[in-house]
């Protein structure tokens, strides 16, 4: 590395994946490891946390030292790659390990993972969720070490085959155990914890779901405790879901009326069975679903996996990495899952397409939430009561044009322009009941396509629309 590139490093923050230090010490070697088991990383060691350049003595056999203790105290051994870089007459050296193949490292028993420019030590499922995917597996496909294979109902196994068939147009003349192993969802003659969650005979303590009807936060009217076999779970959650939605007629000329749930019971599909595939069930929590008067709420145990980020998700470009391959493997082998990944963005769609405002989605510190809204985007755009969006206060308004190439949020977000200029991003997230990173991602692109901009600077200025 030479002094220019160096020079510009410095100028830089400290982040996930560089790190400054006066000297070498074992925080130096956390930070090696906390690299490893992210995407690796440089430490800059001679350089001060205010980025001044203060050198360090060293020798060839101070340099073999230091790569001796971080081989030492590291496991599995880290070799970090060093240089050795002079400028302005003080030495400051460079080391640089790339992200482990073999997770998670660990120095001194301690396991670290970078985050931003901080190291953070790993809780114990993370460092089962590393060594894990490490080996390309997930803990569905472990051995149940309290359950046998006459804990599950062949007859579950015998209608998990005949979807199969139905789905392929396909014989499978196989008998269920043997078809089990054919798809290792049972391991060495041993039942898999997934095995036993998809076709558990009885009780099933570890798939507990409440599902209740409220009729005020502290009011049930209505509910249902399920603890037994996946499949069964979701088809028993979405027929106590339907049950309590409220229905309208539609005429359309036909002989027979056609019916029209408040809420779309697709998306109410697809919520649920994202919820049964990827739930943390290692957590002694429940999954809960709670159903208003205006809105139905769907949370589940654990977070999201493998440093998935809500942006992530609703940005729709991502790698989709799942905590229960052998679940969401079966799901898929009946058809109930088509891709992987695409759940997040099929739920908007369904939404949209409805005629329903997007629902709210939340990542919270012990789980996941997803809040599905009854209101529909006809009465969020014209509300008689709501002068903000009465379209009615500008009769050139393109919410009037019927051929406007603009969706929903965007008709709202011009609408709240023009009618306060100074409007904040953060009240145009709340109008649209969406995230605030949502929000952004709209307006960015609106001012893309020269449909609004900003006057002046971020803080003083203002919006205008110019289309």
């Amino acid at each position: 590395m030479d002094k220019e590139k160096l020079l510009h490093i410095i100028q830089q923050d400290e982040n996930e994946n560089t790190e400054f230090k006066t000297s070498f010490n074992k925080e130096v070697i956390e930070t090696l490891v906390a690299f490893a088991n992210k995407k690796g990383g440089n430490i800059y060691v001679g350089i001060s946390k205010i980025k001044n350049i203060v050198g360090v003595d060293i020798n060839s056999e101070s340099v073999q030292n230091w790569i001796n203790e971080i081989k030492s105290k590291t496991t599995p051994a880290l070799i970090p790659d060093l240089d050795i870089i002079s400028i302005d007459n003080k030495t400051v050296v460079r080391l640089r390990v790339s992200e482990y193949p073999i997770k998670p490292v660990s120095t001194q028993g301690k396991y670290y993972k970078r985050v931003h420019n901080s190291n953070h030590l790993l809780s114990t499922d993370e460092i089962a969720n590393e060594h894990l995917k490490t080996i390309n597996t997930s803990w569905d496909y472990y051995p149940s070490p309290y359950h046998t294979i006459e804990d599950i109902e062949l007859e579950k196994v015998k209608n998990f085959i005949a979807q199969i068939e139905r789905k392929t147009e396909t014989k499978i003349a196989l008998k269920p155990v043997v078809f089990l192993k054919k798809l290792e969802i049972i391991r060495k003659d041993k039942l898999t914890l997934g095995a036993y969650l998809l076709f558990a005979k009885d009780y099933c303590l570890m798939s507990d779901v409440q599902v209740g009807r409220f009729k005020s936060e502290i009011t049930i009217i209505d509910s249902i405790s399920l603890n037994t076999d996946l499949f069964t779970e979701v088809n028993q959650i979405i027929a106590f879901i339907r049950k309590h939605l409220m229905v309208e007629y539609i005429i359309t000329g036909e002989p027979q009326r056609a019916e029209r749930f408040d809420y779309p019971v697709d998306a109410i599909r697809e919520i649920v069975i994202n919820m049964i595939v990827h739930r943390d069930y290692r957590s002694s929590s429940a999954s809960i679903i709670k159903i208003f008067d205006n809105r139905i709420e769907f949370f589940n145990p654990g977070g999201l996996y493998d440093g998935l980020t809500l942006n992530d998700l609703l940005s729709d470009n991502y790698t989709s990495k799942t905590r229960n391959k052998l679940i969401a493997k079966a799901f898929k082998e009946i058809g109930l899952i088509e891709r992987y990944g695409s759940g997040i963005k099929r739920i908007i769609d369904i939404c949209n397409n409805y005629g329903i405002i997007s629902p709210k989605f939340e990542e919270l510190h012990s789980g996941f939430k997803v809040i599905l809204f009854k209101e529909k985007i006809n009465d969020t755009l014209n509300d008689p009561d709501d002068t903000l969006n009465d379209p009615l206060n500008d009769p050139d308004d393109t919410l009037n044009d019927p051929d406007a190439p603009l969706n929903n949020r965007e008709q709202i977000i011009i609408q709240m322009i023009r009618n306060n200029k100074d409007v904040i991003q953060e009240e145009i997230a709340e109008k649209c009941n969406v995230s605030l990173e949502t929000i952004k991602r709209d307006i960015s692109k609106m001012q893309k396509d020269k449909i609004i901009k900003r006057i002046g600077s971020r803080k003083t200025g203002h919006w205008e629309v110019t289309k």
